[in-house]
């Protein structure tokens, strides 16, 4: 399979290193130094494109892509106030696109788990549940694209809580999420559900970007050939 890297940055070159041990080739490679070529005419050299950008730019990547003609897997956070924008061009355009806040395998179990758990906790209204969420400094949104799908779990099934927010609150209908930003950190997700009587926590750390990296790859493998919006749920059949 033909790839085409939009974004070069440490995600970049991760799922560059997955991708070359999977038999893949790099046919495009797009960073700050060299953003000229992110060009319709390059995109269209390769059989799927992976965009890890920043969320002022991600968008429009997605777009770009979807204009070639290219199935493409985005892992850009931040900019989901668009996503529906996306979702009907790739519908226009017959075209291919998978999303994820989080491509990590053992992430997307996490999410599995977490609206597991929280459908068993709804009815339980003495507990109150909260989230923590560690990054790297040089990570750019806050609460972080992981943290809001997780929080959206969480919303569907506990009707106690109405919204999601950034910050600590006295509210009950405030689900908080605290973001804390570390150097090193790759990400850690906290979701704790406190009463008088006890607490029950569950809770993921990834070590490296490898998880990432790989599910990534695993996304572009999927999407190949096929057509319309998908999610990790739909590669790894949760």
């Amino acid at each position: 399979m033909k790839i085409a890297l939009i974004g070069y940055g440490k995600m970049g070159h991760a799922i560059e290193e997955i991708a070359l041990q999977r038999g893949h080739e790099i046919v495009l490679k797009v960073g700050i130094e060299n953003i000229e070529d992110n060009t319709i005419e390059n995109i269209k050299k390769a059989d799927v494109a992976i965009e890890f950008t920043g969320p002022e730019v991600a968008f429009d990547n997605v777009i770009r892509v979807l204009d070639a003609g290219v199935p493409v897997v985005s892992g850009s956070t931040g900019w989901l106030q668009r996503f529906e924008e996306a979702k009907a061009h790739c519908t226009k355009t017959n075209g291919a696109l998978l999303y994820a806040s989080n491509y990590s395998v053992g992430v997307n179990i996490f999410f599995a788990i977490n609206k597991r758990l929280a459908e068993l906790m709804a009815p339980h209204k003495e507990y109150d549940v909260k989230m923590t969420e560690i990054h790297h400094t040089q990570k750019k949104d806050a609460p972080s694209g992981t943290a809001i799908t997780l929080a959206e779990g969480i919303l569907q099934a506990v009707d106690q809580k109405k919204q999601w927010v950034n910050e600590a609150s006295s509210n009950k209908a405030d689900l908080q999420i605290i973001s804390e930003r570390v150097d090193p950190a790759p990400g850690t997700h906290v979701i704790t559900y406190t009463s008088d009587i006890d607490d029950i926590e569950i809770k993921h750390t990834a070590h490296n970007r490898k998880g990432f990296a790989t599910g990534a790859v695993l996304a572009a493998e999927f999407i190949q050939n096929k057509k319309g919006v998908y999610g990790m749920s739909d590669v790894l059949g949760l």
